[in-house]
């Protein structure tokens, strides 16, 4: 037999008997007391329930109620408590001789109601108990369904209603929303996060007006998140209006930007989470672009949708069946006469059976955001350590590999292990094989990648500091992240020919590493100038199309051989 855990504990509760008549009282009393599971307190009219609740609002589970007192009557009682968000929580039995008074206290906010005379005290001893469960047990409901912070409802219970309005309503066309406001975090750092607290309820109240307005329900999905579900309509300027006015009295000093992300009409034949899942692609769609604060999901982010989804799905079977290649960018050592072969960058291609050659560009950013890219890495560590093996094997010298390693996996408890079991595998030492990190991990836990980076150096690694200029730079990073290698994001050697502004930047970071003591790798070098610059200003290692594009290793092999043919003739 099922047990309701909420009241098979021995627990006491606590009752206010209200009635002006000393008798009642303790008619009322005796029959609660009987049972030992209350605790009671009296009241000779309403004025004096209020003042004892005002104590304590939360220690009581029921009110038993007279009508009919002097100073204040049940019914002036019940006006205060309709009204009253603490105190309506607790639920009031009406005691009433007046059978024509029972329909108004229930109208009132009154649960249920006692006769006068009181009957079978078994009767009125169910009466409170059955009260006080249903009370305890929606209260309890209330408290899974309802956000907090907000009274919306929790993403869960917000999907189960949803569920409720496609079964009652089927055909109905409908919208799902996505609401989010921009650099919420900067709210709280800035104004703290009671301030950020009133934000997030100004929205919330906003929200749930209008959708109630809308045949639709809304919930707070997480953090600075919404979602509203409502009946299909054209417009929804009103509601960023709506919003933005909300908020424009809380600050004089900070606008807010809530971005509402829309998927009309939504299908009906896929799942509901996808509802959402296009809304907020549609939501974070117009992240940058500050001209617009509604996004609409249509037929163009759809075909995007379910092509990335695609990528998604078979990136285990082409890992499998090696529709992945590694190929490998030379990097050339310009320091000496004549530049010189010393390294090569391992980059992943997608050669799709189907779709042909898939651009980095468009699986890379879906993997990083959805976790596979780790998966991804895994398979490019595994295939460049392989090749650098089979060259060493083939040519007699090896010849050092760097690949790029995500933010995911430097904050993955087993990294150091699963480069040392790669290393083991082929037989390579960790000067062969070179880590790159991308400035963009120290911005999300830069203590830890100091402390990764520090152990991989120990055991031999070298660790080279990826796009240095594209995204957090910091002198604080650089002065405190070991790395033994600056490459210079290609955006720089890009602009470094066009005017004297962006050459000097490319001498700023130049004079950076030389003050790390450590040498600069330039990317996207593609052409002659732009090496002959950055010979000039003191550039140790170049890497770009001015001497290769990125090759299979096949092709790559013809590099290798070229330079053993040019250290030969070296040696006569």
């Amino acid at each position: 037999m099922e047990k309701n855990f909420n009241h098979s504990l021995d627990i006491r509760r606590r009752v206010l008997i209200v009635d002006d008549e000393y008798v009642n009282r303790m008619l009322i009393a005796n029959i609660l007391e009987a049972s030992g599971a209350f605790d009671i307190s009296f009241a000779e009219d309403g004025q004096e329930a209020l003042e004892i609740l005002k104590e304590n609002v939360y220690a009581f589970s029921l009110i038993l109620l007279d009508l009919l007192m002097p100073r204040m009557s049940g019914a002036e009682f019940l006006e205060r408590y309709k009204g009253d968000e603490e105190l309506s929580r607790i639920p009031v039995i009406v005691m009433t001789s007046e059978k024509k008074r029972e329909a108004e206290s229930i109208q009132q906010g009154a649960i249920d109601f006692i006769t006068k005379p009181f009957g079978d005290p078994t009767v009125v001893m169910a009466r409170v108990n059955r009260i006080i469960e249903l009370s305890e047990d929606r209260r309890m409901i209330q408290s899974a369904s309802e956000d907090n912070l907000t009274g919306l409802y929790t993403k869960d219970f917000f999907f189960e209603y949803v569920e409720q309005m496609e079964r009652a309503d089927p055909d109905r066309t409908m919208d799902a929303l996505v609401l989010n406001v921009d650099h919420f975090h900067l709210v709280n750092e800035l104004f703290g996060r009671k301030f950020g607290d009133l934000v997030l309820r100004r929205i919330a109240e906003t929200l749930n007006l209008f959708v109630n307005s809308n045949y639709g329900i809304a919930c707070r999905s997480e953090a600075d998140t919404f979602y509203a579900y409502c009946r299909h309509r054209e417009d929804y300027t009103e509601i960023a209006q709506q919003i933005s006015e909300s908020l424009a009295d809380l600050s004089q000093s900070r606008r807010f930007r809530v971005r509402v992300g829309l998927y009309p009409r939504v299908d009906k034949s896929v799942g509901k989470e996808r509802w959402y899942d296009r809304a907020k692609q549609a939501c974070d769609g117009i992240k940058d672009d500050y001209t617009r604060d509604i996004g609409t999901y249509d037929s163009l982010m759809l075909e995007k949708s379910l092509y990335q989804e695609r990528l998604t799905n078979e990136i285990d079977d082409s890992i499998a069946n090696k529709h992945f290649i590694v190929y490998y960018q030379p990097k050339y050592d310009i320091t000496g006469e004549t530049p010189r072969l010393v390294s090569a960058e391992a980059l992943v291609r997608w050669r799709h059976p189907e779709l042909g050659m898939i651009s980095p560009g468009d699986f890379i950013p879906v993997f990083e955001k959805n976790g596979l890219i780790q998966t991804l890495d895994h398979y490019v560590w595994n295939e460049a350590a392989r090749q650098i093996r089979l060259w060493k094997e083939k040519y007699g010298v090896t010849l050092p590999v760097s690949v790029n390693v995500s933010r995911i996996d430097i904050y993955d408890a087993q990294f150091e292990q699963k480069l040392d079991a790669i290393l083991a595998e082929n037989g390579l030492k960790s000067k062969d094989y070179m880590i790159e990190i991308t400035e963009t991990a120290y911005s999300d836990n830069g203590i830890q990648l100091i402390e990764v980076a520090d152990r991989l150096r120990k055991r031999g690694f070298s660790i080279e500091l990826d796009d240095f200029g594209s995204g957090y730079s910091s002198m604080n990073m650089i002065a405190e992240l070991p790395i033994d290698v600056l490459k210079m994001d290609m955006r720089f050697v890009r602009n470094m020919m066009r005017d004297e502004k962006s050459r000097k930047l490319v001498g700023i970071v130049m004079d950076i590493a030389k003050f790390l003591n450590v040498p600069v790798v330039a990317e996207g070098v593609e052409d002659e100038a732009q090496y002959r610059v950055l010979k000039e200003m003191g550039c140790a290692v170049i890497q770009g199309y001015y001497f290769s594009r990125p090759l299979p290793p096949e092709e790559f092999e013809k590099r290798i051989e070229e330079q053993l043919e040019m250290d030969a003739r070296a040696l006569k």
